[in-house]
């Protein structure tokens, strides 16, 4: 018998019942911080919390998400979520597009990883389809959400738009 055998927890504390509600409340607060922990002054997401990592434009897309579901539970104005948004979808629509090795992207796509200084592709990772495609719904969701009239939203609604044509899809096709 190891020392786990006895089923008792590694660490004695006091727990209290949380209802549904209060525990989909604290996931949410918590997912939200890290977002709001790990984000970069640009808006971009890196792939863990550990010192330099690389940014995940997976991590992007899902910080655009988490920074629309903050402002729909209290914990994000949403003036701030509005410039994160735009800060980002920005960077990316400017982004240096190509074939070559210090690209962010290529036909739409964004490499898997990006420096976090540079924003461009980082080591030899690929273009990434799955990645792309979160980052890409990330704007997307923005767009929905942000649909007052209002000169910035129209902005932020135009730029998630022209991500979102820029992709060659078929290119991505097998055989496209």
């Amino acid at each position: 018998m190891n020392a786990r055998d006895d089923a008792r927890p590694l660490v004695e504390r006091e727990t209290r019942p949380l209802s549904d509600d209060q525990l989909v409340d604290l996931l949410q607060r918590e997912a939200y911080a890290y977002f709001a922990g790990t984000m970069h002054a640009s808006g971009l997401v890196p792939d863990s919390s550990r010192p330099g990592a690389l940014v995940s434009i997976a991590g992007v897309g899902l910080g655009l998400t988490a920074s629309i579901a903050a402002v729909s539970h209290g914990l994000l104005a949403r003036e701030q979520a509005l410039q994160q948004a735009l800060t980002v979808l920005r960077l990316f629509e400017r982004s240096r597009q190509g074939p070559e090795r210090d690209a962010t992207g290529h036909r739409g796509f964004y490499y898997h990883y990006l420096d976090p200084v540079t924003h461009r592709r980082a080591g030899r990772c690929e273009l990434s389809s799955i990645d792309t495609g979160l980052l890409i719904a990330g704007g997307l969701a923005c767009r929905q959400f942000f649909d007052r009239d209002d000169p910035r939203e129209h902005e932020l609604r135009e730029l998630a738009d022209g991500l979102y044509r820029r992709v060659d899809w078929r290119w991505m096709q097998n055989g496209g």
